[in-house]
This record gives structure tokens, C-alpha cells and sequence, in this order.
């Protein structure tokens, strides 16, 4: 039940997480424009690679090694005294480097590329890994809704038109340093001071580092999008691109919220030796994320079109085919959060992780060179899916030995008969609706009842897991 409690949390949130971008794209979108969008995305594209560098694998590493120690207090406590030691030393000098780089190569976008600082400071004080490694979601999610809430007024207070760009950027990188800082409180009853004298935080700098290597090669093509866009299209076919990316990313954010979850729990199952455990939560996550990810994946494409101008301004028409064509990517990144965060990840198979996701960066980048030129926006949305397709086959390959693939897919023909079938009958709404918020509701509506009913029709697993957990919370 803790899990479950856990990820409810972590949903909730991933759900404000959704529902904010509901409140202020629109706003953001219409009073700054295309053009100054594109900004945005463009320097805060560059700031995410030192920022990263900064924390190197931290959230990722601290996360599992709390996990591991977390039922003796020094030990996690000599641990996290090191770990962010260690992450203030190296944010730090990400920082600088940034700034000189900013100094020395920008001139037309400088003030926008200070301002996205705030990033590199925020994530080098970030401490949520460590409540994620005790499996305390409470606090973080606690903290992030409160910072998310009032960072949404300010951006209605504040940003009132197109020369406050700057506004707008400062806003979101100090929102995000005033949710870091705001967690340093709660560490008070958790852990124990620990003498500098006994810290050894470069211990700790090659595990990082092996860490660091995928999830660089993660963001490079997340970012690499929308750099490679900046230079071969227009700054407002960046914007499109990345609003559009964004609401997928949003919708698969559900989703993934099982991944920051299952992790501490099977990093801690695997420490204890319970491999049957750890496969038995493989197996079951993995038939979950299917069955949420399917219809979230046929909904979007259901009514990318009409949806994108209607949620973001008529600067925004192909930002609609870029939702329908990236959609499938939620599918794709669902199964590698399984696969790759989820087991590889907690069970010291770094190395397997690191060579599945260099696969889909390579991939990405020469996928971009040949339809970014020929197809835009909409090429860079189908390349990122054939991107996370290869990385998800490429993880699929590496566990070959010791899960049992047949086992994971074999009721997945359930989910996506269920959910073609709601797309075809949601889709076919859309062409005779007009967009508005009660269609719209009622599209999902009735896209959910339609899905659940093709489950039940079916006998998805699914349902028998729902079943068996009513049954354990009524006891």
C-alpha cells in the first residue's frame, strides 16, 4: 500500500503539473508570441546541459544509495552530507563555466541566457532525491504544489505582454530555486549532522559519473530538438514544437510518475536480495503503464488538431500535427521507464541503461537532420519517437536473459484493440464538434468509458488488479 500511496502522491502532483500548463500556456502563449517563446525554449535548451553537468547522476545516484541505507540513520546521514557536498562542488563549477560561455559567446540573447542561471543554482541545491529515496513523496509534493501555485499568480501578475520575457524567464528559474531551498527544512528530524572530517564525497564521484553518462545522453535528445530547430527554422516553429512537446510530455508525466516511485521501492527489494520481488513489480508496473498509456496516446492524436490552435492561439495550427505525430512517443517512453528506470536502473545495470539511450540519441540527432530540413516542426516530433522507439527495443534486447518479454506483452494486444477502438469513436466526435471546454470533457469522457468497456470486454489484466486492490482497501 505504500507504493500505491506514493504514486498517488507523485500523480497528484504530475496532475497539477498538467493542469498548471492548462491555466498559463494559454495566457503565456497568446501575450508573448511565438517569437519570444522560442526564446525562452531556445536558452533555457542551453542551460539544461550545464545544469546537468552540475548535478552530474545525483538525483538518480542519491536516490538509490538513500534507498539502500535508509533503515540506519548515520549511514544516510554520512551519505547525504557527502552526496550534496558533492553536488554543490560540481554545480558550482557549472556555473561558472556557464557564465563565462554566456560572456564570451552570446550577444543577442545574453540578459534571457543570465536570467535561465537560476536553473544551474536551483538544481545545485536540490535534495528531493533524498526524500525519494525514503519513499516520503509527501514532502516534495507538498513543496512543489505550494511553489507551483503561487508561481502561476505571479506569472498572471507579472507577465502582461511581449516585452516581459524576461519577467517570464526569471520567474520560472526562481520558482524552481525557491522549491529547492524550501526542502532544506524538513532535513531537520530526518538525518544527523555528520563531522566534515568523516565525509568522503569523491567516493562518490565515479558512481555519479556512470550515471551522468545516461542522463546526458537522455537530454541531449530531449534539447537537441529544439537547438537543431533554433538553427534550421524559425524561432516561432521552435515555440510550436515546444508546446506541443510539452502537452505530450505533460499527459506521459502520469505515467512516468511510476518511475520516481518504483525505484527506491525495488533498489531497496534488490538490496535485501528479493529478486522474485523485483521482477514480480517489473511485471506488474509494466501491464499498468500499458493500460494508462494507450488511451492517453489515441486521446491526443484523437484531437491534436482542432485542440492545438483552440488551447494556444491561432500562432500555434501546426502545433496540432506536431501532438498527432509525437504521440506515440508516450507509449515507447512508458515501456523504457519500466524497462530502463524502473529495473536496469535500480539493479546496477547502469552500463545497459547507458548504451540504450546513446542508441536513441544518435538516432535522434541524424533522424533530425533529414525531416527537421524537409518537415519542420513536425519532423522533429517524428523523430523523437523513432528516437525512444530504439531506445526501448535497444532495453527490450539488453533484459532478454532475465525477464520474460513473452510475459510483458502478451496481454498487450487488449490495451491497444481497446484503444484504437476509442480513437476511432472519439476522433469521429471531433470532425463534427467545435472545440470547447464541454466537448472537449465530453470527448474524454466518453473516451474513457468506451476504453474501460473495451477492458473489461477484453479481460484485461488490468482489471483484475483493480479488483484485487478495491478488495485489500476494503479489509
Amino acid at each position: 500500500m505504500k507504493v500505491i500511496k506514493n504514486y498517488l502522491y507523485n500523480a497528484g502532483y504530475q496532475i497539477l503539473l498538467m493542469l498548471a500548463p492548462v491555466i498559463t500556456t494559454p495566457y503565456v502563449s497568446r501575450v508573448l508570441g511565438a517569437h519570444n517563446n522560442g526564446i525562452n525554449t531556445y536558452t533555457n535548451g542551453w542551460v539544461t546541459f550545464f545544469y546537468l553537468v552540475g548535478q552530474l547522476g545525483i538525483a538518480l545516484y542519491g536516490n538509490r544509495e538513500i534507498a539502500y541505507h535508509r533503515d540506519n540513520k548515520y549511514d544516510r546521514s554520512k551519505i547525504f552530507w557527502e552526496i550534496i557536498s558533492l553536488q554543490i562542488m560540481t554545480s558550482s563549477l557549472s556555473l561558472i563555466a556557464y557564465l563565462i560561455a554566456v560572456m564570451l559567446f552570446s550577444s543577442a540573447f545574453r540578459v534571457y541566457f543570465l536570467l535561465q542561471a537560476f536553473w544551474i543554482v536551483a538544481y545545485g541545491l536540490d535534495i528531493s532525491w533524498y526524500f525519494m529515496g525514503m519513499e516520503d513523496f509527501k514532502k516534495t509534493v507538498t513543496r512543489n504544489t505550494i511553489v507551483k501555485l503561487i508561481s502561476i499568480a505571479l506569472i498572471f501578475i507579472l507577465v502582461r505582454n511581449e516585452n516581459d520575457l524576461a519577467r517570464y524567464v526569471f520567474l520560472l528559474g526562481f520558482a524552481q530555486l525557491a522549491g529547492s531551498a524550501t526542502l532544506w527544512p524538513y532535513l531537520r528530524k530526518s538525518i544527523q549532522w555528520v563531522k566534515i572530517r568523516y565525509w568522503r564525497p569523491f567516493k562518490h564521484l565515479y558512481p555519479t559519473l556512470l550515471l551522468f553518462v545516461p542522463t546526458i545522453t537522455t537530454q541531449i535528445y530531449l534539447v537537441v530538438n529544439r537547438i537543431m530547430l533554433g538553427r534550421m527554422a524559425p524561432q516561432a516553429a521552435v515555440s510550436q514544437f515546444d508546446f506541443g512537446d510539452k502537452i505530450v510530455k505533460l499527459v506521459l508525466a502520469v505515467v512516468t510518475a511510476t518511475g520516481t516511485v518504483m525505484l527506491p521501492h525495488i533498489a531497496n527489494k534488490f538490496a535485501a536480495g528479493d529478486i522474485k520481488g523485483v521482477r514480480a513489480s517489473l511485471y506488474k508496473s509494466f501491464d499498468f503503464v500499458t493500460a494508462v498509456s494507450v488511451p492517453m496516446m489515441f486521446g491526443l492524436m484523437a484531437i491534436a488538431y482542432k485542440f492545438g490552435p483552440w488551447f494556444l492561439g491561432n500562432q500555434y495550427v501546426p502545433t496540432g500535427g506536431v501532438i498527432f505525430y509525437e504521440a506515440p512517443a508516450i507509449l515507447m517512453i512508458a515501456w523504457s521507464n519500466v524497462t530502463g528506470t524502473q529495473y536496469l536502473m535500480p539493479i546496477h545495470r547502469e552500463h545497459e541503461f547507458t548504451i540504450s539511450v546513446t542508441v536513441g540519441a544518435v538516432v535522434n540527432i541524424i533522424a533530425n537532420m533529414f525531416l527537421i530540413a524537409h518537415y519542420g516542426a513536425n519532423g522533429a516530433a517524428v523523430a523523437t519517437v523513432i528516437s525512444e522507439f530504439a531506445v526501448t527495443v535497444m532495453q527490450l534486447f539488453l533484459i532478454r536473459g532475465t525477464i520474460r518479454r513473452r510475459e510483458l506483452f502478451a496481454p498487450i494486444w487488449r490495451y491497444l484493440l481497446s484503444g484504437f477502438f476509442m480513437y476511432l469513436v472519439v476522433s469521429r466526435i471531433d470532425e463534427i464538434m467545435r472545440m470547447t471546454i464541454t466537448n472537449l470533457m465530453l470527448q474524454i469522457t466518453l473516451g474513457i468509458l468506451v476504453y474501460v468497456l473495451g477492458l473489461f470486454i477484453l479481460k484485461a489484466p488490468i482489471i483484475n488488479q483493480a479488483k484485487l486492490l478495491i478488495k485489500e482497501h476494503n479489509r
